[in-house]
């Protein structure tokens, strides 16, 4: 694992948890991290560009959706992942 890598399971509801709002903040997290060093060396892949940036609202909304359902594990995540907000 490389410095800024996030831990999955840390997110995890139960063992075989992929579908909780957290695991999948977690997991847009981790892909947003891998596009944003690619696109540092590769600065001219406008597809890329255009992919982080859909994730990015991505996140956004299901970060949005966990905070309307529960604020106590919006604030959880938002802090475990480092988050600006």
């Amino acid at each position: 694992m490389s410095d800024n890598a996030i831990n999955l399971k840390d997110f995890q509801v139960h063992d075989k948890d992929t579908g909780s709002a957290s695991y999948q903040a977690a997991l847009l997290t981790q892909r947003i991290i891998h596009l944003t060093a690619h696109l540092g060396t590769h600065t001219k892949d406008f597809s890329s560009r255009r992919g982080l940036l859909k994730l990015v609202a991505q996140r956004r909304k299901m970060l949005d959706y966990l905070k309307s359902e529960n604020e106590e594990s919006y604030t959880k995540v938002v802090q475990g992942l480092g988050l600006r907000r």
